[in-house]
């Protein structure tokens, strides 16, 4: 299904263009992707989201939708009767993936995008945000054990919406840790988020969409060495 009317436009090192992505995967629908330059952005992009200018972008019949999340649920939406259901079918496991997928996003990605943007630098700054990003994963491993029911995803026996929020920023945890030289993921604090994270980067429609980690630790350094040279803001 899909073909040449659904197009992603996207980076290959961003997490969010991935979450769309997977849930395209699970559908079963086909499209056609396109890399975007953040230092030199296409005119499709710019046209397709002029209000941020961000990826990603999932064009569908010529028409733009902009927002990772959003276009998640778009597609489950869309395609409802396609491949598995993307969001749970009860309203309130609908509301409870919502819900934790946001506040990941407010937490653990606004954290690892100041240390990739050279605002956290000294040793208390990067402390503090190790230990903000722990508390965070210690409360999503509660969160994993409530939601699978002993399964293998937070959507049980299938993926579904906050496995795709979560798992599609895995690698960049992983990077992280590197660049700081500090685990994060600690099979003894979080062994159930642990393992889950090895199954889902091991499922048939992430694992060609989830990002090597060294290629993306090399990224990320550059992308460091930009932000540090650039110039203060205005």
């Amino acid at each position: 299904m899909g073909g040449e009317d659904v197009k992603l436009l996207g980076l290959w090192a961003s997490p969010f263009p991935m979450r769309v992505s997977i849930s395209l995967n699970l559908k079963g629908i086909k499209y056609t992707s396109s890399e975007e330059s953040l230092e030199a952005k296409s005119e499709l992009l710019l046209k397709s989201n002029p209000v941020y200018k961000k990826i990603p972008v999932l064009i569908h019949k010529d028409r733009p939708l902009c927002e990772s999340l959003i276009i998640v649920q778009y597609i489950d939406d869309v395609w409802a009767a396609s491949g598995q259901s993307i969001l749970p079918a009860d309203p309130y496991d609908r509301a409870i993936h919502r819900f934790w997928a946001k506040y990941f996003d407010e937490q653990i990605i606004a954290t690892t995008g100041a240390i990739i943007r050279m605002r956290v630098k000294t040793e208390e700054e990067i402390a503090a945000a190790i230990a903000q990003m722990k508390t965070v994963l210690e409360q999503l491993e509660e969160v994993f054990e409530k939601c699978s029911k002993g399964k293998s995803f937070f959507g049980g026996d299938s993926i579904q919406y906050l496995d795709i929020a979560l798992g599609s920023f895995w690698s960049w945890i992983k990077v992280i840790e590197l660049l700081i030289g500090s685990k994060i993921l600690e099979e003894k604090k979080i062994p159930l988020l642990v393992r889950w994270g090895e199954k889902f980067c091991a499922h048939d429609a992430v694992k060609d969409s989830m990002q090597d980690v060294e290629k993306l630790l090399e990224y990320a350094k550059r992308r460091q060495t930009f932000f540090e040279n650039a110039p203060p803001a205005q």
